[in-house]
């Protein structure tokens, strides 16, 4: 099975591109981030054209996550467990962005996620975006706790640059969000729990994502904060993992590229 994750930044305008994607690289499940549209608003019909069947959550033109499978889409969840939500201010209600969505499909229990930003060490949404994966951390522990042989799958744009190689300049990145040490620890957070980078051993020093100003992608100055971290058992069966620079060319173009897992 042939799994993949995709932050592509407004679906609306790329359906056709994604899906054309789908079918050349053979991919069985997609799961998507920065859709930016409410569920009635998905092109729902242009991937089941394709034989995919979706699973949506998206509320405005904001965030929004889903997964697309030809091979199943079962036991779909429109949240995590204590996933917490979001207010602009103290005066405002916390409301739950759509921000993840999990199916299980050929057997996979496949996540797709879409991390909270920061925006700026000292904004609130930095505050929200370490309290958001504190509680995937807990949520991703308590699944294993309940099934350790379970093949878990989570993916998505984690807003996070693990380590120093995965930015093209650390001294840029010092005083910024994605790589400041609490972030990081989060990240290694949900690692310790059990579930691992299985893309990393087969991209040595590759991007996932590159601004679109400044000539950024063509200059080579991305990061990498494109995940798939699977359970014990899932990461046992993956056999290779890309990421498919090439869809970040051209015009019309996300700016993050797919990552590929495969599994045997």
């Amino acid at each position: 099975m042939r799994i993949a994750t995709w932050n592509v930044n407004s679906i609306r305008a790329r359906a056709e591109r994604v899906v054309d994607w789908l079918e050349r690289s053979d991919v069985d499940v997609l799961a998507m981030q920065e859709t930016k549209c409410s569920d009635d608003q998905f092109p729902t019909m242009t991937f089941l054209a394709a034989g995919y069947d979706v699973a949506t959550v998206g509320h405005n033109q904001w965030n929004g996550v889903a997964i697309a499978s030809r091979v199943g889409l079962d036991d779909v969840a429109t949240d995590f467990p204590g996933q917490p939500g979001w207010a602009r201010d103290a005066e405002t209600t916390p409301a739950q962005e759509a921000r993840a969505i999990g199916a299980t499909c050929g057997g996979v229990r496949v996540w797709s996620l879409y991390v909270p930003n920061g925006r700026a060490l000292d904004d609130p949404h930095y505050t929200y975006k370490l309290e958001w994966l504190a509680a995937l951390q807990a949520a991703g522990t308590g699944w294993l706790a309940d099934a350790p042989d379970a093949p878990i799958a989570l993916t998505g744009d984690w807003n996070i640059a693990p380590t120093d190689d995965d930015v093209w300049d650390v001294e840029y990145f010092a005083d910024k969000t994605h790589t400041s040490a609490p972030e990081r620890a989060a990240f290694q957070a949900v690692v310790d729990a059990g579930y691992s980078d299985v893309v990393r051993p087969f991209t040595p020093r590759e991007f996932t994502y590159w601004d679109y100003t400044q000539l950024r992608f063509a200059r080579r100055e991305g990061m990498r904060i494109d995940f798939a971290l699977c359970s014990p058992a899932l990461a046992a069966r993956v056999t290779h993992a890309a990421i498919d620079r090439q869809e970040r060319k051209g015009k019309g173009a996300s700016d993050h590229a797919p990552v590929v897992v495969d599994v045997d």
